[in-house]
C-alpha cells in the first residue's frame, strides 16, 4: 500500500555499526532516557513513566522534533535478561500509527556491534523533501549519535 491509496506511510530501517565501547557502556547509554536530549538531535524531551520489576524503564514518553515532524509519543520497552538487547513498541502517539524497534548488542574485538531495527508507520503521509530530511534525522542519525555518545563516556 502507498500514501496514494490512503494507507499509512511506513518508514523501515535496519543498520549496524561497531562502537568502541563495552556492551555494558552502550546499553547504559540506550537505557539513560533522561539524557537523550543531550545527544539525540531529534529528541527534545524524554521522561520515564514507569519501571519494571528489574528496575529498568518500561514506559517512556518522548517529544520529537525533526524538521517539520513534531510528535509526542510513549514507547513500551522489553529488556533481555542478558542485557544485550532491548525491543520497543508504540503505546500512544500524536503522529504515529505504529512503531517497533530494537537494539541488539554483541561483543566484538573492536568493542560492540550494534544492530538497530526500526519501523515507523505514520498516520499521515509526508511529502518529498520533508520526508527525506525527517527520515535522515529520525532514522539515519540514530546509530551515529548513539556511537558518538557511547564512545565519549
Amino acid at each position: 500500500m502507498s500514501e496514494q491509496d490512503g494507507a499509512p506511510e511506513v518508514w523501515p530501517t535496519r543498520d549496524s555499526t561497531v562502537v568502541d565501547a563495552s556492551v555494558e557502556d552502550v546499553m547504559a547509554v540506550i537505557a539513560d532516557f533522561a539524557a537523550y536530549p543531550e545527544w539525540s538531535a531529534s529528541i527534545d524531551a524524554a521522561e520515564v513513566l514507569s519501571t519494571g520489576a528489574d528496575g529498568r524503564p518500561d514506559r517512556v514518553r518522548f517529544q520529537l522534533r525533526a524538521g517539520a515532524i513534531v510528535d509526542e509519543y510513549v514507547l513500551v520497552y522489553s529488556w533481555s535478561a542478558d542485557h544485550r538487547s532491548v525491543e520497543w513498541r508504540l503505546e500512544s502517539s500524536t503522529l504515529q500509527r505504529d512503531q517497533r524497534g530494537s537494539y541488539r548488542l554483541e561483543p566484538v574485538e573492536a568493542g560492540t556491534r550494534v544492530d538497530y531495527e526500526l519501523e515507523i508507520a505514520l498516520t499521515v503521509p509526508v511529502i518529498g523533501s520533508l520526508r527525506s530530511r525527517a527520515q535522515r534525522r529520525i532514522l539515519g542519525d540514530a546509530l551515529s549519535e548513539l556511537k558518538r555518545r557511547a564512545e565519549s563516556r
